[in-house]
């Protein structure tokens, strides 16, 4: 069993940006508050975009989303997760307003990307976190930015980036041959497509579920075995 060294060093580097995003949050005016935030929404949608298309089969994708979402709905995802995050928040006596918008966001952000998907396989793998250390140093600025306006949940997002990124390189190396260069595809292109939503909800365009969607991941994986 591979350990995620790779994503280690990616909490090491969110936690540094965090920490100097909050370090200069109390002394940014709220026009340079916005800019940034919305710097950030423009930029999550290019990625979306870019992770999402071309789409390797659209009906399988399409399917996945919607029956992930459906899933998500029945085990009301995002209510148990806010809930989850906000007795963190209490059990810390944090009083930070965004902390869960912080909390989820972020790490919606660090850990649906492509970099993600391929860099925690590949370390799984071949035992390469080059992908990985890449991510790192540009999660660590985006860190700076997301704290500088969400707060300290962003800083608490390492939490479930251990339990995903970290679990995603474990499962590859112990099923390295199951990650095939097809299945990564589809896997990328339902997490741009989740990506989008993101970037959505951070330019406040509409309201998207993204937390209920989250298990189109793992419906996209059943299809691929089923149909491709």
């Amino acid at each position: 069993m591979t350990i995620p060294i790779g994503t280690f060093v990616n909490i090491l580097t969110v936690i540094l940006g965090g920490s100097i995003g909050l370090l200069i949050k109390n002394s940014l005016p709220e026009k340079y508050k916005t800019i940034i935030f919305q710097g950030i929404g423009l930029f999550t949608i290019a990625l979306g975009l870019s992770m999402a298309i071309p789409f390797p089969n659209p009906l399988i994708i399409i399917f996945a989303i919607l029956i992930g979402g459906l899933l998500g709905v029945l085990l009301n995802l995002e209510k148990k997760l806010d809930n989850l995050s906000t007795n963190i928040k209490n059990k810390l006596n944090l009083k930070d307003s965004k902390f869960n918008e912080g909390l989820i966001t972020a790490f919606l952000i660090y850990c649906i990307g492509s970099m993600t998907i391929l860099g925690a396989i590949n370390e799984g793998v071949s035992g390469d976190n080059s992908l990985l250390i890449t991510k790192s140093v540009l999660d660590g600025f985006t860190s700076i930015a997301l704290a500088s306006t969400f707060g300290i949940g962003v800083i608490f997002s390492t939490v479930p980036m251990l339990i995903f990124q970290g679990g995603l390189t474990i499962l590859a190396s112990l099923f390295g041959n199951f990650f095939t260069e097809s299945l990564i595809q589809y896997l990328t292109s339902t997490g741009g497509i989740l990506i989008l939503g993101i970037g959505i909800n951070l330019l406040d365009i509409k309201k998207i579920s993204v937390l209920n969607l989250l298990p189109s991941l793992i419906v996209v994986v059943i299809l691929f075995l089923l149909f491709v």
